[in-house]
């Protein structure tokens, strides 16, 4: 049998999709974007980094080709490939994470989500108001569109004081919770998600996430690894359900769990920054067996640079992913698959914080396929339709596999 391995490098759009404009994001290019700023300096910072973007081993299995198919250069003019490439297009409507996740699991999303206004207050009154009673709580604070880390170091002093939790949303379709995990209870904070994940559902909105932080003041406020997603469930069976069903397992990595509400995946493995994350997916490659799909969503990429718009930051974090591609590699045995691909783009050098429309890279290896291009792919699902064959099990409704066009060329 076989095994496969499909990572998500969150956020690393690879330029902008057929129908950018209609999302304001005609233009972008995360992959791109930020090798012209490196390339000129741009992508420098004291300390960190600085130089030329350098992603030889990415590049070595065909990034730069499947960038070039996605701006429809040729791409063959790059020379050649250690593995397969291509490019492909999102056919769901938004360009959030579920939605990114769920489609490359083979299973678009056919309708829009609802998001929450920029005015202030953000939240409708009638909501905030179920929210305090079902919760009993003193009341909320925020209630505005924030950056995560701005709106901790802001407010998390009176959060303590008050007990009142720190509610916010973003351009994505979220209801976010940050609260203490001491002073006001990691459990609670949970327990308080869960009521307004039940609030927010009659008006379409796709995640509720929890927000644990600790530290005493402005300065000590951190984040920690215990945030937890409350999303919609997919409206239909997965690959992952379809692993599950054929008595594998699905062994998920960071937030691949609460993406899927949980439906689908055997195991959660949990880690803070993305190289505890490739840790964890090194050992989950260990422990795959015959079968198995681990699954792994590599998150500092999105939340740490491309919503913050800090270019050399995700310029470095590319270059530590790279550095550390090869132990993965080194893993593959014959029969297996690995694939890197994102969910959307966010563009660092692009106006705001939002997700930016555009086109993700397919690329991968396996020990039994040569290196080619499997051209530019329709659907995000054709990522998982091809997995879906790899690994045996029966294909979906809404994708299209490459295994056949990488054994033609075989």
């Amino acid at each position: 049998m076989a095994r496969a391995f499909l990572f998500v490098l969150d956020s690393f759009g690879i330029g902008h999709a057929p129908d950018a404009v209609a999302f304001g994001n005609a233009g972008a290019d995360t992959f791109g974007n930020i090798e012209a700023a490196c390339a000129e300096g741009r992508g420098d910072r004291e300390g960190l980094r600085r130089g030329p973007l350098k992603l030889p081993n990415m590049k070595s299995l065909g990034l730069a080709h499947a960038a070039a198919l996605s701006a429809g250069r040729n791409a063959a003019s790059l020379g050649s490939t250690t593995g397969f490439y291509g490019a492909a297009s999102e056919r769901s409507l938004g360009k959030d994470t579920p939605s990114g996740h769920w489609e490359i699991a083979g299973v678009p999303v056919p309708f829009a989500w609802n998001y929450f206004p920029e005015s202030e207050p953000t939240f409708p009154l009638a909501l905030t108001q179920a929210i305090i009673e079902k919760a009993e709580l003193p009341g909320i604070l925020g209630n505005c569109h924030a950056s995560g880390t701005e709106i901790i170091a802001r407010l998390g002093a009176e959060h303590i004081r008050s007990g009142k939790p720190i509610c916010y949303t973003s351009a994505d379709s979220v209801f976010q919770v940050a609260a203490h995990e001491r002073h006001f209870g990691l459990e609670r904070l949970y327990a308080l998600c869960e009521i307004v994940r039940e609030l927010v559902d009659p008006l379409n909105i796709g995640r509720v996430i929890a927000r644990p932080f600790i530290g005493e003041n402005e300065q000590e406020f951190e984040r920690t690894a215990n945030r937890r997603d409350y999303a919609v469930p997919p409206p239909e069976p997965t690959l992952l359900d379809r692993v599950e069903a054929a008595g594998g397992r699905v062994i998920g990595i960071g937030k691949i769990g609460d993406i899927f509400a949980h439906q689908g995946v055997s195991e959660v493995r949990k880690a803070a920054g993305n190289m505890a994350l490739f840790e964890a997916s090194l050992k989950a490659m260990e422990d795959a067996r015959d079968g198995d799909l681990v699954f792994a969503n590599f998150v500092d990429f999105d939340t740490l640079y491309g919503h913050r718009r800090d270019v050399p930051g995700y310029a470095a974090a590319l270059e530590a992913f790279d550095r550390r591609l090869p132990h993965a590699l080194a893993l593959m045995r014959e029969g297996d698959m690995l694939i890197l691909t994102a969910d959307h783009g966010c563009d660092p050098t692009w106006s705001g914080t939002d997700h930016t429309r555009e086109r993700v890279p397919v690329i991968g290896a396996s020990p039994d396929i040569n290196a080619t291009s499997v051209g530019v792919r329709a659907t995000f699902a054709d990522i998982g339709e091809t997995i879906a064959e790899h690994l045996d099990l029966p294909a979906g409704r809404h994708g299209t596999s490459f295994l056949s066009e990488l054994a033609n060329d075989a």
